[in-house]
């Protein structure tokens, strides 16, 4: 049924949900994964534009950090993927929007469904921190498996 499957995560408690989730499927059917997590662009506030735009070493450190970060995550997503069984391959993406990325990231690996968590916001949560798991289900091609 699905060749490859693509499993979102950001190294949350809820994202490792995800994680879990979509191994155990991965683990069923005998079929590789490729685990995304996404790092978000440099975007100061707005007071804050000129004075650390004046200094190239913090966007620097960010993205070091976002680097270091992106690694840990994958390393544990390889360690759980091992315990499972199951063969992944892992793929930061730098400076990305994640719901754009992932998206992105199942098309160019052959991804034939898409695993990731959600918060389940509703309302006014939803309406000012958006949801990547609803971006993902408008944007995506394949499948999308939400755990909640």
């Amino acid at each position: 049924m699905y060749d490859r499957i693509l499993i979102a995560t950001d190294g949350s408690e809820l994202a490792g949900k995800g994680l879990r989730h979509g191994l155990a499927l991965a683990a069923a059917l005998r079929v590789p994964v490729v685990v995304v997590t996404v790092t978000e662009p440099w975007m100061p506030a707005f007071d804050d534009a000129l004075a650390l735009s004046a200094d190239p070493a913090m966007q620097q450190e960010y993205r070091e950090g976002c680097a270091h970060s992106a690694q840990r995550i994958l390393q544990d997503a390889l360690g759980q993927a091992a315990a499972a069984g199951v063969a992944c391959e892992t793929v930061h993406v730098p400076d990305g929007f994640p719901s754009d990325a992932i998206v992105q990231a199942a098309a160019s690996h052959g991804a034939g469904l898409v695993v990731m968590a959600s918060h389940g916001r509703r309302g006014l949560g939803r309406v000012l921190l958006g949801s990547q798991a609803q971006a993902v289900l408008a944007k995506a091609t394949v499948p999308v498996l939400v755990v909640r």
